[in-house]
């Protein structure tokens, strides 16, 4: 098939890549532009992963208040460079995970940081759910597994699906981010405030 100019240059809108790896990831979705940012994303993920290790001291802290004046976020997004910290893409990522921590109310921002004992709680109060289930352990024990990934998904900011677009993930945002800016970024902190809480 025929990549067209017209192919590339919206497959490089949607996706921010550059020419060739665009025309190169259509080629091998053989025109096929959903394919071909599947393509792009694999293929970004994995710069993603290698930039992951490196220090994130630079970045901005960026507030969020809704309409009302009732509800306020603030997050430190964190990144390599204070040149990085200025762009409008790093700023609008800043503003979409605030908008999103003000709507879906996660109380870590990854798993590693939930507390043991409330983990352990959990665990117990899954255990007592399903005591009368009649289930083997090992049945029960992987129910308890699948219980925890969803209060995970539901309590820590890295495991939520984005409030405004259900089909992609935070942690996934922050990857493209990371892809397509070239540098580490790290969601450090953030603080959700709402009146009468």
């Amino acid at each position: 098939m025929e990549i067209s100019a017209q192919m590339v240059k919206e497959l490089r809108e949607r996706t921010g890549a550059g020419m060739m790896d665009c025309k190169n990831a259509l080629n091998e979705a053989a025109g096929d532009i959903e394919k071909a940012i599947d393509i792009l994303r694999k293929k970004g993920l994995s710069k993603a992963a290698k930039k992951a290790g490196r220090e994130t001291h630079e970045g901005l802290i960026i507030s969020y208040i809704h309409h009302n004046g009732k509800l306020g976020v603030l997050l430190e997004l964190n990144c390599e460079t204070d040149f990085v910290a200025r762009t409008n893409e790093f700023k609008e990522l800043g503003n979409k995970i605030a908008m999103h921590i003000a709507a879906m109310a996660p109380r870590w921002v990854k798993r590693e940081d939930v507390p043991a004992d409330v983990i352990e709680k959990e665990k117990e109060i899954y255990r007592e759910q399903l005591k009368d289930s009649g289930k083997p352990a090992q049945v029960v024990e992987k129910i308890i597994e699948g219980k925890l990934e969803n209060f995970y998904e539901e309590n820590c900011l890295m495991d939520q699906k984005y409030a405004l677009d259900q089909t992609v993930g935070i942690k996934d945002m922050v990857q493209q981010a990371i892809a397509k800016i070239g540098e580490n970024i790290q969601v450090s902190r953030f603080v959700r405030m709402q009146i009468g809480e």
